[in-house]
């Protein structure tokens, strides 16, 4: 894992509207899928913890910024970053790369919540677990 979580994925039809061009709602489901992915790497079980009672993570809120068209066939890689760890959050930077290039890329704070919608602390290991990431990448 390392500083940097890279998560790879190719661009196909159902991805993209009628001009080949992907579809841009669909950056933010493969930042979702490379954020679980993050999680799972980080050894953080999300479907055990909803089983369990202990909460789930939200979207709390995201920026994000398309600076060029991903397109049919494309490789991405999407790379994020643990940037800030909260009681009940986490603020994550993420970029999805083509090559060297920058397609598009976003901060997106992710909120614990009860499983009742209500803000929640994280697990404390979650939380070291987190805080060891982000001391990787500072």
């Amino acid at each position: 894992m390392g500083r940097t979580h890279h998560f790879a994925l190719r661009v196909y039809f159902e991805d993209t509207d009628v001009a080949g061009i992907v579809y841009y709602a669909n950056y933010l489901k493969f930042m979702e899928r490379a954020r679980s992915d993050m999680l799972r790497a980080a050894g953080i079980d999300q479907r055990a913890a909803i089983k369990a009672g202990e909460g789930v993570y939200a979207v709390a809120e995201v920026q994000i910024r398309y600076r060029t068209p991903a397109r049919l066939d494309d490789e991405l890689v999407i790379l994020s970053e643990l940037k800030e760890v909260r009681a009940a959050s986490a603020l994550i930077h993420q970029r999805v790369m083509r090559g060297p290039e920058i397609v598009a890329e976003a901060s997106v704070t992710a909120a614990f919540l009860s499983l009742d919608g209500r803000p929640k602390r994280q697990p404390r290991d979650w939380i070291e677990r987190f805080e060891r990431l982000k001391g990787e990448a500072d």
